[in-house]
């Protein structure tokens, strides 16, 4: 029964990396298509994925495949720290370009009515997912130790 269970476990963590793909690739395809000479694809990608997969593992960690990996959890404890600094720098350098060269430096030329709307869709889908994807890295390492203590007090009684 066991070896059946991680298998459906192994499936719904495949399909959800299938569903965080396709999110992450709707909300960066406007920009992609309108301003393809934008320069923070990557660390856009980067904020959508991982605001998902943390959010959803902080809600439904223990429908994951690694729930009962406690080695995994502890570690990943400690690969959140250096995460939540990354994601930091990755928003203060995306700020800072703002910044210093101006929104319209970000999207390329277009006509004022796009470029207008460009800037706020990429203003604010960046700051969301960046925001989100940084207060899920924080939240996410103490609900891992939430995890683990709970699975270490189960055991004992």
């Amino acid at each position: 029964m066991e070896g059946g269970r991680q298998r459906l476990l192994i499936q719904f963590e495949l399909l959800w990396w299938v569903f965080t793909l396709l999110l992450a690739s709707a909300v960066v395809m406007p920009i992609y298509l309108w301003a393809p000479d934008f320069l923070f694809f990557r660390d856009n990608m980067l904020f959508v994925v991982v605001f998902i997969t943390l959010t959803r593992y902080i809600f439904l960690l223990q429908h994951s495949f690694w729930a009962s990996q406690q080695i995994l959890k502890v570690a990943m404890i400690f690969v959140s720290i250096p995460l939540v600094f990354m994601l930091i720098q990755q928003l203060n350098t995306f700020q800072t370009f703002l910044d210093e060269n101006g929104p319209e430096a970000v999207i390329g030329t277009m006509s004022l009515k796009d470029t207008t709307n460009m800037i706020g869709y990429v203003r604010s889908e960046m700051l969301l997912f960046s925001v989100g994807s940084i207060i899920a890295a924080v939240v996410f390492p103490m609900r891992l130790m939430v995890s683990v203590w709970q699975v270490v007090n189960r055991n004992k009684g």
